[in-house]
């Protein structure tokens, strides 16, 4: 059975437990302490982490780089203006299909104007999430969204909405994150071409907007050291903070239908560790042991997911997760900030076809068949992330192949190959080359923006990942 056919029946006289909740007099044992706080943390983590992610935010003041990732005050984004590098920690499973802003959001102080120019015949979508990390707005490409300007309002903002606003989006949080992406081929002119459009994305506060087209020299900003360097994301969620930040976490997310519950005993626990040290500690220790046994096997794709044919896995929830909360803890640790399914699908892979670790100290084949590549009205990729998700440097600076490379290689049965090893292959075949780490695992990615339908309805999947 999956999760999509699961739904909960409300049971007769419902109501009855709410709004009640643990009577926080009496007096709770270590054990369950333990057992709750664990729960609690593997359901809390990915709204932690973006609400983490705006309080390192909200002290930067203007956008920049922080090394190689944008970081902008609240309500903003900072733009990139070429793919997103191998260096880059904020974020895991980056593409190098398309050039990324992020930016957090904070609409509790002021609803954000987002800004959208003419992209033209270019695909683009500009994801945002909430503090669930679910998506609250269309813009993009597969939505007809005309150029102009959008304004995105917190759960309980009842203001005057500005003439020249086009339509507004409203979060059902008032935390979240935003991430336009805009796709760029892989050549110098369509480098060159996109800098005017990248240069009029942007998000702002709603007193700064005058109905003109605003535009940043993206490639102007300041620079300031990041936390690049390490081997894997960096962390936004810790055991030892957790519950401190869960109370605010709980006040920014109301409970969805049939959450009442949750949220009662969630505030009982935090009223039973506030009220006892030794309490406290039993749950940082439990929700210690939920990071390290439950959710870090979680970044690899192979212990989740639907399971498709040749051992590809993908989800169908993404961005909408609802009270699926293993996805949604599940996608927040490997690939967090997903797209909602029809503006991008993603297909996972860690293992060859016959069920072994894809390793670089092997050669691979992924070979598309004749009119086989991702269906899509966007475009699509397969990408290669080492065992931290992120790319594993090569001298050719390539970690992904497709629409955006102009001179791969067809066979003359139509088919396209694409080959994944450590070493170059032959001459012949270099263009379809995508390099692999030496003697390290790694994982195969594949995207399709703006799918067709065989994509949705599960009728297309990757072929296998053969080895040779």
């Amino acid at each position: 059975m999956t999760t999509s056919s699961i739904a909960a029946t409300l049971s007769p006289g419902w109501t009855r437990a709410l709004p009640a909740g643990p009577d926080t007099k009496v007096k709770v044992t270590d054990a369950w302490v333990r057992l709750i706080a664990g729960e609690a943390y593997f359901w809390g983590w990915p709204l932690t982490n973006i609400y983490t992610r705006r309080l390192n935010f909200q002290d930067v003041p203007e956008p920049m780089l922080a090394g190689p990732a944008p970081a902008a005050p609240l309500n903003q984004v900072s733009m990139l203006t070429d793919y997103v590098t191998p260096d880059q920690r904020l974020v895991c499973c980056p593409n190098q299909d398309v050039v990324y802003g992020a930016g957090s959001l904070a609409l509790d102080l002021t609803p954000a104007v987002v800004q959208v120019p003419d992209f033209g015949d270019r695909f683009w979508v500009y994801q945002m999430v909430d503090l669930r990390t679910d998506g609250f707005v269309q813009l993009g490409k597969m939505y007809g969204t005309t150029p102009g300007f959008y304004l995105v309002v917190g759960p309980d903002w009842a203001g005057e909405i500005p003439k020249g606003i086009t339509d507004v989006f409203r979060s059902p949080t008032n935390t979240g994150f935003a991430a336009p992406r805009i796709f760029q081929d892989d050549t110098a002119e369509d480098r060159a071409a996109i800098q005017p459009l990248l240069n009029q994305v942007m998000v702002y506060p709603l007193n700064q907007f005058d109905g003109t087209m605003k535009t940043r020299d993206w490639k102007g900003i300041k620079t300031v050291p990041g936390e690049e360097g390490g081997a894997s994301e960096k962390r936004f969620v810790f055991p030892e903070t957790f519950f401190d930040l869960l109370p605010s976490i709980l006040d920014d997310a109301p409970p969805l239908p049939g959450e009442e519950a949750r949220y009662a005993l969630l505030r009982g626990l935090i009223a039973a560790i506030k009220a006892d040290p030794t309490l406290k500690k039993a749950a940082v220790e439990a929700a210690t042991a939920v990071e390290e046994t439950v959710i870090l096997p979680l970044l690899q794709f192979r212990n989740y997911g639907q399971q498709l044919p040749h051992n590809w896995s993908t989800i169908s929830n993404e961005a909408a997760f609802g009270t699926d909360y293993f996805t949604r803890t599940a996608a927040a640790r490997s690939n967090i900030l997903v797209n909602a399914p029809n503006e991008t699908k993603y297909f996972y892979q860690d293992l060859d076809v016959s069920g072994d670790r894809l390793n670089g100290a092997k050669r691979y084949t992924v070979t598309f068949a004749k009119d086989e590549t991702p269906p899509v009205n966007g475009f699509w990729s397969l990408t290669l992330y080492n065992e931290h998700h992120f790319f594993a440097p090569n001298d050719l600076k390539r970690y992904s192949l497709g629409t955006k490379n102009k001179d791969l290689i067809v066979a003359s049965d139509g088919s396209l190959t694409i080959y994944v090893q450590a070493d170059p292959p032959s001459d012949d075949k270099r263009s379809n080359w995508l390099p692999a780490p030496k003697d390290a695992d790694f994982t195969l990615y594949v995207r399709s923006y703006w799918p067709k339908a065989a994509v949705l309805d599960g009728s297309w999947t990757p072929p296998p990942v053969e080895r040779t």
